[in-house]
């Protein structure tokens, strides 16, 4: 039945009422809207175009460390931590959500990224010793107090910063960044086997598994219920960065110093406990690499951890960064 019809049914007064109702209705609209305009949130978009994300270097101890920057000089700091394979362009979508509020900084570690990358045999390729370079780019870039974000390796380097001089750090937001021995599953065993046999078959075989393009895809891919969600520059361009000369013994390097981390869990937890810094737990709940139970950890030793499980995979910023953005800026803000 036509629009037209089904009116014509209607008796007059009530056609009278309805018309009487529509016209108010859009004499109403422009108020409406702009209403809604003053409660919402600034759109993304604007706030991209009013904090634009500069792309900067810095030399730290000898080292050319890529960065990347934006927001109000004077605003609270944010420091961003990636993870592996990846580098800062991870949080190329999130930074302009949060740059209206925060300074956003993200660096890219050595050998990651746009950072300098100098061979292993002239450079100590492991957690502790990114955990001091970034404690010196904080240093150098005069960042007093910060919020954390943790990704995948950012866990063992940004946790080492925070127990260390945990007067500086303002919170943490964890996003499958592993503390606990329960986020560890299968996905480790042929990792552990190189870590109890360095040889160069075991470093070979691992080349191929973690290093290649195949692998680079599964760790976006893998557990997203639409992989139609993650765009395909990310992983093509992370392993663009894996396949520059000398990089994958470079990662190789910092695969088999990752074994370090784990007797370092007790010590971050005990962190955890003394200093209950303001905690957001954000995950991928199909993540393979770290299980979801890592997540839930995090609640044992700092009950008023907020922990959000999302229906997504270890790079949960390529399916939910919105999402992710939203619920950083509600937790930074009653923080």
């Amino acid at each position: 039945m036509s629009a037209q019809s089904r009116y014509s049914r209607l008796p007059s007064r009530a056609l009278r009422t309805t018309a009487s109702l529509m016209l108010a209705a859009s004499l109403a609209l422009p108020s409406l809207a702009l209403a809604s305009s003053a409660a919402s949130p600034e759109p993304a978009t604007t706030r991209s175009e009013a904090h634009p994300v500069h792309y900067r270097k810095l030399t730290v101890d000898g080292v050319e460390i890529a960065y990347r920057e934006a927001g109000p000089q004077n605003a609270p700091v944010l420091l961003l931590l990636h993870g592996f394979p990846t580098s800062s362009q991870m949080f190329r979508d999130l930074m302009p959500r949060l740059a209206d509020r925060y300074r956003v900084i993200a660096p890219d570690y050595p050998g990651f990224g746009q950072s300098a990358a100098p061979a292993p045999d002239e450079f100590d390729y492991s957690f502790d010793h990114y955990a001091e370079l970034m404690q010196s780019f904080t240093q150098q870039l005069g960042l007093q107090r910060y919020a954390l974000y943790l990704m995948d390796y950012g866990a063992p380097v940004g946790f080492r910063l925070a127990s260390r001089h945990p007067e500086r750090v303002t919170a943490l937001i964890v996003q499958n960044g592993n503390a606990y021995a329960e986020g560890i599953g299968e996905f480790w065993d042929p990792i552990k086997a190189y870590w109890k046999d360095n040889s160069a078959a075991n470093r070979e075989q691992l080349r191929k598994a973690a290093l290649s393009p195949e692998a680079t895809r599964w760790q976006y891919l893998d557990g997203v219920p639409d992989p139609t969600l993650v765009n395909p520059d990310a992983y093509t361009l992370d392993q663009a960065y894996l396949e520059r000369p000398g990089n994958q013994d470079i990662q190789l390097a910092m695969i088999y110093d990752y074994q370090n981390n784990l007797p370092k869990y007790p010590e971050w937890q005990a962190y955890f406990r003394k200093h209950r810094p303001p905690t957001l737990v954000i995950w991928g709940k199909n993540d393979a690499i770290f299980l979801a139970a890592g997540a839930e950890a995090y609640r044992r030793d700092n009950s008023q951890a907020q922990v959000h499980l999302l229906d997504t995979g270890h790079f949960a910023l390529e399916t939910h960064a919105p999402q992710i953005a939203t619920l950083i800026r509600d937790f930074l803000e009653g923080h």
